[in-house]
């Protein structure tokens, strides 16, 4: 048994069966251990911020970290932007990249490159293999890095390099995979210390494991019995929401707007979040968007059990059983007209399916989150590091996780043509995914940022780094070209009508909204 075969049996017996590949020459011995071990799932993906942000979406909905298989230093490096979600996500994925044998790295060949160096910004753990009879070892590593909870900044992504000479030499067969540590327990003083202090003047702050179910619920049972206020992050890795559920508002994004919101908040408790700052720096406006005065307590780490004190925090204050308000079933109706934003959101939650899982990297995507609460029960998954061109690989691996529930991706045309090759893969797979393209044919964000400065006419060669018009995309036809059926509606009645076709179907299809 050489040492891919090692490595790949080794992550198998642990659990890890799920392969997003981009391979080159590097990786062939690997692709070769593949092949005759049934248990690993390969999918090929055209690019390789697909296969990063499919592992991300697969990780996110399933706690267990998937394989990406990349070409050398350059391979990874079209891999990182999604790479860079993934790590303020706080998924587990594990990077195999190939790299020249041993011998061959002083030749300085075209594709010689610091592996190590450009992997370590977005990974917990790095390392270059040193043996074929090693490399198995090497891998256990790895899938504990990935499994270990670690801060937001962080991440629980492992990366490792393995040179051609250590796949295809002598391997030591499968090694066991020592145990991953659980979330550690919130200790018992540090939730005494933060119920002794919350009052109605608190905001408690979620994020991580606090934007569970079972999260929500505590931390609105103890809003019940203290009149605190509770909000999420602003761009959350997971948030599970519907009918059932507590009402739950999200911190806003630009800083003035969160400043905004936290008048006359006078503690914030943080709960697997992090203390808010700006997502960008403007002149006169402050980074830290903790209102002056107001003290800041740490209930828990996102790494931490972070639902479990939220938990022990409402036992701590006798906070009744039940949340004093749980959202109702409530869909939007009689939505008509020609599209904007707000009717392309309401449209989503008129037909929002059961146990939809939601992938979103576009502001008008994200308009849709509110009036989802109250349509069905579902799974949000936000863009969290903003780099754009996440949305559709990640509802890739979240389909390929979860395959009994329908997936939707609610992109923005900008970002959407980062990493459309997400829908050939999808197509190849037969994967139950939706794609609502919000499509402005602008960077309209850019546009809003742009205005921040005071601009009141935007100049013809300042719009036109904003406008990706002339030529328009053809949606339908980009997404047919590979596989996925695709539409154009521009009113409300034609989205609805085209999100009740697709999703009654067995694979993907696209629908380019015009807002």
């Amino acid at each position: 048994m050489n040492g891919a075969e090692s490595l790949i049996r080794t992550l198998v017996n642990a659990g890890v069966d799920q392969c997003f590949a981009n391979p080159g020459t590097s990786e062939m011995h690997l692709v070769q251990a593949i092949d005759g071990i049934p248990e690993m799932r390969p999918v090929l993906c055209l690019f390789e911020g697909v296969c990063s942000g499919a592992a991300d979406g697969y990780g996110r909905m399933t706690g267990r970290p998937a394989v990406t298989l990349l070409h050398l230093g350059a391979g990874f490096g079209n891999a990182t932007a999604n790479l860079h979600n993934a790590r303020r996500a706080a998924s587990p994925i594990i990077n195999l990249v190939g790299d020249h044998a041993r011998h061959h790295v002083p030749y300085d060949a075209p594709l010689t490159s610091d592996i190590e160096g450009i992997a370590r910004p977005f990974s917990a753990w790095v390392r270059t293999a040193r043996s074929a009879s090693g490399l198995a070892r090497d891998g256990a590593d790895a899938l504990l890095a990935a499994l270990t909870p670690h801060p937001v900044s962080v991440g629980q992504i492992a990366t490792l390099a393995i040179p051609v000479d250590c796949a295809w030499g002598e391997g030591s067969g499968p090694v066991p995979v020592p145990q991953a540590p659980a979330p550690t327990a919130v200790p018992s003083a540090r939730i005494d210390a933060v119920a002794g202090q919350i009052d109605a003047d608190t905001l408690v702050l979620l994020d991580g494991g606090a934007l569970s179910a079972a999260g929500q619920t505590a931390a609105a049972r103890v809003a019940a019995v203290t009149g605190c206020k509770v909000m999420s992050a602003t761009f959350p890795s997971r948030t599970e929401q519907g009918p059932g559920l507590p009402p739950l508002a999200r911190l806003p994004y630009f800083p003035e707007q969160v400043l905004k919101a936290l008048g006359g908040i006078r503690r914030i408790v943080l709960a697997g979040a992090e203390a808010p700052v700006s997502f960008f720096a403007y002149p006169d406006t402050p980074s830290n968007l903790v209102p002056d005065g107001c003290e800041v307590l740490r209930l828990a780490l996102l790494q931490e059990d972070v639902a479990g004190a939220l938990e022990e925090l409402a036992k701590a204050l006798s906070a009744p059983l039940q949340p004093l308000l749980l959202n109702q079933v409530e869909r939007p109706e009689g939505i008509s007209g020609a599209l904007d934003t707000r009717k392309a959101a309401a449209v989503i939650a008129a037909v929002l399916p059961e146990q939809a899982i939601v992938a979103v990297d576009s502001g008008g995507g994200g308009a849709a989150a509110g009036p989802c609460q109250t349509a069905a029960p579902h799974t949000w998954l936000n863009l969290t590091g903003g780099a754009i061109g996440m949305g559709g690989p990640v509802a890739t691996g979240a389909a390929l996780a979860c395959p009994d529930r329908p997936v939707l991706a609610l992109l923005g045309d900008g970002g959407a043509m980062y990493t459309n090759q997400a829908f050939w893969t999808q197509a190849r797979e037969g994967l139950k995914v939706g794609t609502v393209i919000f499509s402005n044919r602008q960077y309209k964000i850019l546009e809003h940022e742009y205005r921040r400065l005071g601009v009141n006419e935007v100049g013809a060669r300042a719009a036109s780094l904003f406008d990706i018009g002339g030529p328009d995309i053809d949606w339908a036809a980009l997404a047919g070209s590979m596989g996925v059926p695709g539409s154009r509606v521009d009113t409300a009645e034609g989205l609805a009508d085209a999100l009740r076709r697709g999703l009654v179907g067995d694979g993907p299809f696209l629908i380019e909204a015009m807002i």
